[in-house]
């Protein structure tokens, strides 16, 4: 009995040990980054083998002496994306829509497919960016209000998208577009007659108690504000019917909260975690493959899964390995895709690989 608890002790401290160190190494990169942009602040959270790490680097705004911390509040941007994935996963789960199913019959009656398209795009067309729908137009958005370029666009705007759209030149191929999980939020509203809003609270922020995860409302004293890539003060994104996109706001803290519970074995979030993970779309040359809302990566020796995501003043980006069992979030409070390919991409090669 005693020899059982001596080595449970060792293996306890060995893993823990292991992870302290990987988290040492995972700062001293932030660190580096800070160092070289202080105006840029970053909030990291990095889990292994259920064990927390936190990383925080400067203020929650250029005019704030107030520190950004593991609870402070950053827009997470398309990382939404991936909880839209597991919200409809856990639909899949409850029988309340399947994967394969085109979802002319699981749309709101607004919603009215062109003859061409019909009985052509699955659930998971969607989920996986090869529908072929037409898109916003952000570059005309954008030009038009940068600090919120989603002021005109509303539920019908989406709507009409989709209503107009005629044909599907590149169905069947990879296009990053909002429209297609913008839809996916329409076809949970429609199968549990709720909200986005009121679903994404009952299936993961509540369960989950992430008490600063945010939608609607954000008015609070530690949230970050948004730069643009030219370090212009940048509005944060509003809550509107482009919601299951991108607009969540959250914190390192609660993010971990949610890997954590990806990465376990019980909830429903896990279970709806390995359904999104499943292959959905692969590319017929180039490594690409996503699943639901999330991208898979496959090299010699692993497998991840990560999103990344900018709104127009915070850059983003989510991983985690299952069978490794770690998992990370960075947020940052400029757009800057620059920025988070490169400290990403130098954690993953240089510590977690």
């Amino acid at each position: 009995m005693k020899k059982s608890i001596i080595i449970a002790a060792i293996v306890f401290v060995n893993h823990f040990s292991f992870g302290q160190h990987t988290h040492e190494k995972i700062n001293a990169i932030l660190k580096k980054n800070y160092e070289k942009y202080p105006e840029v602040s970053i909030s990291v959270g990095f889990i292994q083998k259920n064990k927390e790490y936190y990383t925080s680097y400067g203020k929650i705004s250029k005019q704030s002496s107030l520190k950004v911390d593991k609870n402070t509040v950053f827009e997470i941007a398309s990382v939404t994306k991936t909880l839209t994935g597991n919200l409809i996963a856990q639909a899949s789960n409850e029988g309340k829509i399947k994967l394969n199913d085109y979802i002319d019959t699981y749309l709101p009656k607004d919603f009215v497919l062109q003859e061409p398209l019909k009985n052509k795009i699955t659930i998971a067309d969607l989920a996986s960016h090869q529908s072929g729908l037409d898109d916003l137009n952000w570059k005309e958005l954008i030009a038009k209000n940068p600090q919120n370029p989603l002021k005109d666009v509303n539920r019908q705007t989406f709507v009409s998208i989709v209503n107009n759209c005629s044909a599907l030149p590149d169905y069947g191929s990879y296009r990053y577009h909002t429209v297609g999980i913008v839809v996916l939020g329409e076809i949970l509203k429609n199968v549990y007659q709720k909200s986005y809003d009121e679903i994404i609270r009952e299936k993961i922020i509540t369960p989950l108690q992430m008490t600063n995860t945010l939608t609607k409302e954000f008015a609070i004293k530690n949230i970050a504000t948004g730069y643009n890539r030219k370090g212009v003060k940048q509005n944060l994104m509003q809550w509107d019917a482009g919601a299951p996109a991108g607009l969540v706001k959250s914190s390192a803290k609660d993010m971990v909260c949610y890997l954590k519970a990806l990465l376990g074995n019980n909830s429903e979030i896990a279970k709806a975690g390995v359904v999104s993970e499943h292959i959905f779309y692969k590319a017929k040359q180039g490594p690409r493959k996503i699943g639901l809302g999330i991208n898979i990566y496959k090299d010699e020796a692993n497998t991840f899964y990560i999103k990344t995501g900018d709104t127009m003043g915070q850059s983003s980006v989510i991983a985690y390995n299952r069978k490794d069992n770690w998992g990370i979030i960075i947020l940052i409070n400029q757009q800057n895709h620059n920025m988070r390919k490169a400290l990403w991409e130098e954690i993953y090669n240089t510590v977690l690989k």
